[in-house]
């Protein structure tokens, strides 16, 4: 069979449909291979999500096309997001194309691939949720991996290109997503992030608006998962049940991803998602309260049109007071096809560059201060392997850091045994990372914790 090399782009939840799609070459025989140059079939998975994502995703098609004549390759195949918006586009303006995939049509990958110089369209299925019995090939480093437990978004927030791409909130069962987590565990996997375009949004087109909180409960007795982390929680989707279950679950990592997008009602009402700065403070005191050492993380978008002055100061207000672990700040794009789209982008470039600067500023000295605050503090910590610059320093997460997007623990002395959680002593808090030395005897001590607990299950 042939080889096939993979390119994949933009969030984790297309880095799963990825995953799907090498399980499913990898069952029916292909080769997989890492090398582009030796790939006699380059798949490259897009995003669309924002102006910048598609000139990355449009670049790295280009950049496959040119093994055509640097390399083996015989055939480019598109899939993803930016097939869903721009299929026919995308077909017209690069001949370098051989085939298209779109979000729903993943698990057809092998036919598209086997199907020589014919062109094959496979039948798309709108209602599309790939489920435990999919196969899955796992990309991500160390023993982590994500877990998509819906598709699509029934949101209509006005900046968001997302439910014209993926469709209608589509869930999974809570069995499903267990049986999932479970299968994780028996490759080794210690680690799973949960996520899906809102994940608080899960089970409520099932007709059970508490599915996550039974899914919390359900994943914190799957035997062997070390911890779990939610990710894309909405405010105005944040019940008390699911905190308290967060709070019960001791597998549950105490960390809560939630992006606001800004703290200016009238900013958010322009954005279609209501709420504003006395609102949210409010749900994270309670959110604190109820989950203790709670790690909280926000995504927020300035130069949003309207956003003059004084929203923005009311936006850096709102984050010097909540006081956030984690934060993500990006520019406003403006998206053809969404409801902002017609109030154009009159935000200039410098002005949001300059916006994000002072917001990421300010966040990393609330950073730097929290980190220092865990100095002298034994964390568990998911050792992932060396650091990329040196193999003096292996690097690891604990449970309030997420893979990619949050900071790291730089390991520098111990028994360092990557692919393990161990417990390390914090010795510097940096902006961002952590340092910290593994702790004598941590290893076996938690060895003999983790069988006394098999034990006492019976």
């Amino acid at each position: 069979m042939a080889k096939v090399g993979f390119m994949s782009l933009g969030c984790p939840k297309n880095l799963v449909d990825s995953e799907v799609m090498l399980g499913h070459l990898r069952l029916k025989g292909f080769t997989i291979t890492n090398d582009p140059a030796q790939a006699e079939i380059l798949v490259v998975n897009t995003c669309g999500f924002i102006e910048s994502a598609k000139r990355e995703s449009i670049d790295a098609i280009l950049q496959a096309a040119s093994y055509k004549k640097t390399g083996v390759c015989r055939k480019v195949v598109v899939a993803g997001c930016m097939v869903e918006r721009y299929r026919d586009q995308l077909l017209a303006d690069l001949p370098e194309i051989d085939a298209c995939l779109g979000t729903r049509d993943i698990e057809h990958i092998a036919e598209v691939l086997g199907a020589g110089d014919r062109l094959f369209e496979p039948e798309r299925d709108p209602a599309y949720l790939y489920n435990e019995a999919s196969p899955r090939m796992l990309t991500t480093p160390g023993p982590s991996a994500y877990l998509k437990i819906s598709e699509g978004c029934d949101h209509a927030c006005a900046f968001c290109a997302i439910p014209a791409i993926r469709g209608p909130q589509r869930s999974r069962t809570v069995d499903s997503v267990v049986a999932e987590a479970r299968n994780l565990v028996a490759q080794g996997v210690l680690e799973i992030n949960l996520v899906g375009q809102d994940t608080t949004d899960f089970g409520r087109d099932l007709g059970d608006p508490d599915a996550l909180e039974k899914l919390v409960r359900a994943l914190g007795a799957v035997e062997g998962l070390r911890w779990f982390r939610i990710h894309y929680s909405y405010p105005n989707r944040l019940t008390d049940g699911l905190l308290h279950a967060m709070a019960e679950t001791p597998a549950c990592a105490k960390y809560l991803d939630m992006p606001l997008q800004h703290a200016d009602a009238r900013v958010l009402r322009q954005m279609a998602r209501g709420g504003g700065r006395k609102t949210f403070l409010k749900l994270l005191e309670k959110a604190r309260r109820i989950v203790p050492d709670l790690f909280v993380r926000s995504n927020f978008i300035v130069g949003f049109p309207g956003e003059d002055d004084a929203a923005f100061d009311e936006l850096r207000g709102f984050i010097e007071e909540a006081r956030f672990e984690h934060v993500g700040v990006f520019t406003y794009s403006l998206e053809e096809g969404t409801p902002a789209a017609p109030l154009g982008d009159p935000v200039a470039a410098r002005v949001k560059a300059s916006r994000k600067r002072r917001i990421m500023e300010l966040q990393q000295r609330i950073c730097r201060e929290k980190n220092r605050a865990l100095e002298g503090r034994i964390l568990e910590v998911l050792v992932e392997g060396t650091h990329e610059e040196t193999d003096l320093v292996f690097k690891g997460r604990h449970r309030g850091q997420a893979p990619e997007v949050d900071g790291n623990v730089l390991i520098v002395g111990g028994d360092v045994r990557p692919g393990t959680i161990q417990q390390v002593r914090i010795t510097e808090g940096h902006a961002y990372d952590l340092v910290g030395e593994v702790e004598a005897g941590a290893a076996e001590a938690a060895v003999a914790r983790y069988e006394a607990q098999v034990r006492a299950r019976g």
